[in-house]
């Protein structure tokens, strides 16, 4: 399934950046939130996340993460996600970049994922800016108010028309220029920044590999090609590079 230059990549003690997309969590059976039950029906996501549509009724738009949450709660991460943690305690210099807001890369013991869209797990003052994690909203009032200063709570995660944390961005970024390895995991490839990653990592001179159920828009421009789950995938390469 291997290329045996790329389990030899791993025996130089290489810098390992992941990027990983939705289709990681979609093997754990988080949804994608388009709504097709219920109440949620009628709305599109751009209708309801992003920061207008919160100032307008905090209400609805509160009422609809408080359903993405309690899913996420609900769900478990998967081998895919387990081996990504297994890979960072192997190799010092592993970077995790992921675009997914579940949480569910530190659920399965990954300690620092570059969040580029935040966490919905994670919640934010809007007048003092702290944070707050694993609130239990269904004790909160409709909307949850900051403990501190009494502003209103919002979801930390990045709203239609929003830019990415600038942090986040800068972290990734310099992930990138220090790959020798970089693995495009479950990605669309048509969502940016994070589209061109693969990209920047491949210019800069890391050995380029995608993990995905279907061939995407980046295919055609890595070294190596893994067709199917990650949750298959992943635990098997732990698996030959120990071998090795």
């Amino acid at each position: 399934m291997f290329s045996e230059k790329l389990l030899e990549k791993f025996q130089e003690n290489p810098v390992v950046v992941v990027l990983t997309g939705a289709g990681i969590s979609a093997e754990s059976g988080v949804p994608t939130f388009r709504g097709e039950d219920g109440l949620w029906k009628k709305f599109k996501p751009e209708e309801l996340a992003n920061f207008d549509a919160f100032i307008r009724n905090p209400e609805i738009v509160w009422e609809w993460y408080r359903y993405r949450q309690e899913i996420v709660r609900n769900i478990e991460p998967n081998p895919g996600h387990y081996a990504l943690a297994e890979l960072e305690r192997m190799f010092p210099d592993f970077y995790l970049i992921t675009q997914n807001v579940d949480g569910l890369h530190f659920r399965a013991g990954s300690q620092n994922p570059i969040e580029l869209h935040g966490n919905i797990m994670r919640n934010r003052c809007l007048q003092c800016n702290k944070y707050f994690m694993e609130v239990d909203l269904q004790k909160e009032p409709v909307i949850p108010k900051c403990t501190e200063c009494g502003g209103i709570l919002r979801p930390d995660v990045v709203w239609f028309g929003e830019q990415l944390p600038q942090q986040a961005l800068i972290n990734a970024e310099k992930a990138i220029n220090e790959a020798n390895i970089f693995f495009s995991v479950g990605t669309s490839a048509l969502v940016q920044p994070a589209a061109s990653m693969p990209f920047w990592a491949k210019s800069s001179g890391a050995y380029l590999v995608e993990i995905n159920i279907m061939e995407t828009l980046l295919t055609p421009y890595v070294d190596e090609y893994l067709s199917g789950k990650s949750g298959e995938i992943l635990p098997e390469l732990i698996k030959q590079i120990k071998k090795t």
